[in-house]
């Protein structure tokens, strides 16, 4: 019988079984949820399970610190799995995962550093600092990028890498100073393609923005000398009050005031101000001693 009631019944089981495979996927961050445990809870607990790795890594308990390793890396799934479980995803628990993840990586790598500096060559310590270095500039590149439009997201040496990497060179410590230069360079490649990759958006996005010509005769230019010819120079000595007439001449140009001073016969009726007596005087003055010669 066709009816369409044995697609609707397949679509119906189909939804059944996509909805309890959810659940399934979802079951154990409801469980914790239910039982009163937080997002946040669990990252403050990240960050002090690192700090009590970094104090085993310090004293050279390399298999100890590779399983606390990845316990940690639990905890930083798994608080965003609890938090899509209780329905508290926010910018806030996201700003905050991500400043503990920083943290964590201060920490692990700082009792490395403190391990290697204790144990033959104290130059050694520089390896895991300059590695946290540029993972930072991995992070600060990303988060840069994304904030002015474009994308860095990819490489070889992400975090989630890093830390393999990390424990792998603790659990075969044989060979834990080359496996940390490897790590190094590994991030280095990483932060130089991310920087090229960003660049070469930024530089497309600059080429394809149109080009604004800018010609200086007809554009307006905000200054003292266009407000005073717009509101009326020196016109506007006669027509204000003695006091307004010393604000209209502060705001006079330098230039202007000087050719007033003096007394250039070559300005503009409009420009020119009526001399004073001192000015009226020099004048007679000059011409004068013209007569005379």
């Amino acid at each position: 019988m066709i009816d369409g009631r044995r697609g609707r019944k397949r679509t119906a089981r189909a939804d059944g079984r996509a909805e309890q495979t959810q659940r399934r996927g979802t079951g154990f961050g409801v469980w914790l949820v239910r039982h009163g445990v937080r997002a946040d809870a669990i990252t403050v607990l990240g960050i002090a399970l690192a700090a009590g790795n970094a104090v085993i890594i310090g004293l050279g308990q390399f298999y100890v610190a590779c399983a606390l390793l990845i316990v940690g890396g639990l905890m930083d799934t798994l608080d965003g799995v609890v938090a899509k479980a209780a329905g508290t995803s926010s910018p806030r628990g996201a700003f905050f995962d991500s400043v503990s993840d920083r943290v964590a990586d201060g920490l692990l790598l700082g009792g490395m550093a403190w391990y290697l500096a204790g144990r033959g060559d104290p130059r050694l310590a520089l390896v895991p600092v300059a590695i946290l270095g540029v993972g930072a500039l991995i992070s600060y590149e990303r988060a840069k990028a994304e904030s002015l439009g474009f994308s860095a997201k990819g490489g070889l040496m992400e975090r989630a890498e890093r830390l393999i990497l990390f424990g792998l060179a603790m659990l075969i410590h044989v060979v834990l100073v080359p496996l940390l230069v490897a790590l190094l360079v590994l991030s280095c490649v990483t932060a130089l393609g991310r920087f090229v990759r960003v660049w070469r958006q930024a530089s497309g996005a600059a080429a394809a923005r149109p080009a604004t010509a800018v010609i200086w005769g007809r554009a307006r230019v905000e200054s003292r000398w266009r407000a005073w010819r717009e509101s009326g120079g020196t016109a506007s000595l006669h027509r204000g009050s003695a006091a307004g007439a010393r604000r209209s001449r502060q705001r006079e140009p330098l230039s202007t005031r000087l050719r007033v001073v003096l007394g250039s016969d070559n300005a503009p009726a409009s420009r020119r101000r009526e001399p004073s007596g001192r000015d009226r005087s020099a004048r007679a003055l000059r011409r004068r001693l013209d007569g005379e010669r």
